[in-house]
């Protein structure tokens, strides 16, 4: 499976140098919107990852030297300057950073994650670096294929299992949500005419799904590529003229240049007085290719496993969510919800309402609203509070909570009679205080 044979090593130089480019530039980006003030300094709640409470949230000074990290990190790795080192740093900061509150996850931060954690591994500062002119008995021409192929594998993944994602019956038969969204964007020059179109939705529906599926396996062939790629640059400028989806387009416009040959990056490099010809020599890893075969087979069964986990959970993962993250389901739902919650005392019966907004920002309450898991979170968060600040010496939380998905009338989300204040244990099985999904209405 995992090819031995020496390639160019070009591909993987240009996709380090762009790969942190872009890194440092969004993590300045980041800085300079004044995210950070947002994000980390208003909330008084921060939601976690399971398995992952543990983990600190730096005050706003911390997050600003933690993303100025993550910047000079990204720029050693783009200039290939104490390279391991600096992958290393930026794996670390960048996914502490998205570790410490959950309701700022998106698909493309997590991808940022795994491509951080192989580059790690991958010798992709062995020519065209500073180290190579620190030392140049580091230089090599060629490294084994398995390099590159991993990079295209993990890429390939992403655009499949969001294309297969898409394989139901909100999106190819009734458009949804782009039904919901095109109309909001009638406003746009030339393009706002198409999008008021009754059949565009489904166009784009049919469209999309087929682009995430197939355009993977026409990037592999060399008399598919260009015009594959154009359509990669095409869709996803479309993307981001449509939706806010921040750094998600000039990702992977930059990424799947991976596929190209190494003498088309030989090319693109030579704009900057790269020479193949100076160093000559092949890459040779210093473990056995048995154990990089298992760790790569090990990699890539996690990367299946992870979009198909939701299949081992019943009811929809739309209106679940058990599962749903890390499974690439881009833009599949338009998902509002409203939630009150109360904390009644077993022991004396003493009953409060919750102003949520109390606790939580605007943009945490909305994701909260519609995320069972977080809901539950919220609500031990809540049991705790009124236990150590108003004497209920045995909290039990409820909730009334409602939720429209795609389109659909809104209705009841939570168990009403469901005390909320669970143990995490409770999450590795089926959201038990989530009501059954009813299919029998349509958007």
């Amino acid at each position: 499976m995992f090819r031995t044979e020496p390639t160019g090593i070009e591909p993987l130089v240009v996709f380090r140098v762009l790969f942190g480019t872009l890194m440092a530039v969004g993590a300045i980006r980041f800085m300079a919107n004044g995210w950070i003030e947002r994000l980390y300094g208003e909330p008084v709640l921060f939601f976690y990852y399971p398995g992952f409470s543990w983990i600190p949230v730096p005050d706003v000074s911390g997050m600003y030297l933690l993303y100025t990290v993550i910047a000079l990190s990204a720029m050693a790795i783009a200039f290939g300057w104490h390279y391991r080192v600096s992958t290393i740093i930026f794996f670390i900061t960048f996914s502490w950073s998205e570790l410490s509150d959950l309701t700022n996850y998106l698909n493309h931060y997590w991808l940022v994650i795994f491509l951080a954690f192989l580059l790690i591994w991958l010798p992709a500062h062995r020519a065209f670096s500073i180290d190579v002119r620190r030392n140049p008995n580091l230089a090599v021409s060629h490294v084994p294929r398995w390099c590159i192929d991993i990079l295209k594998i993990q890429i390939g993944l992403v655009y499949f299992f969001a294309g297969l994602a898409k394989l139901n019956a909100d999106w190819l038969f009734h458009a949804m949500p782009l039904a919901i969204w095109l109309p909001e964007k009638t406003g746009i020059p030339i393009l706002g005419l198409v999008f008021g179109l009754k059949w565009t939705p489904h166009i784009l529906s049919w469209g999309g799904a087929m682009y995430d599926l197939s355009i993977p396996f026409l990037l592999l062939f060399r008399r598919t590529r260009s015009m594959a790629y154009l359509g990669v640059i095409g869709f996803h400028l479309l993307t981001h003229v449509l939706f806010n989806i921040g750094q998600f387009p000039a990702i992977m416009i930059t990424t799947t240049l991976i596929f190209f040959s190494p003498e088309w990056h030989q090319r693109l490099l030579s704009f900057f007085k790269y020479n193949p010809k100076n160093h000559n020599y092949i890459y040779k890893p210093n473990v056995r290719f048995s154990f990089i075969s298992l760790a790569l087979s090990f990699w890539i069964l996690v990367q299946v496993f992870m979009p198909l986990r939701h299949l081992a959970y019943p009811g929809n993962v739309l209106w679940n969510e058990h599962g749903y993250r890390f499974s690439w389901r881009v833009m599949l739902v338009e998902k509002n919800g409203w939630i009150r919650f109360t904390v009644i005392d077993r022991a004396t019966g003493r009953k409060a309402e919750v102003i949520n907004s109390t606790y939580l920002t605007d943009f945490q309450e909305k994701q909260m609203a519609i995320q069972p898991d977080l809901i539950v979170q919220f609500a031990q968060f809540l049991g705790q509070t009124y236990r150590e600040n108003y004497a209920f010496t045995d909290p039990v939380v409820r909730a009334d909570s409602h939720v429209a998905l795609n389109g659909r009338v809104s209705r009841r989300f939570i168990n009403p009679d469901a005390d909320l204040n669970l143990p995490t244990s409770h999450w590795t099985g089926p959201y038990r205080w989530v009501i059954p999904w009813d299919n029998s209405d349509r958007p």
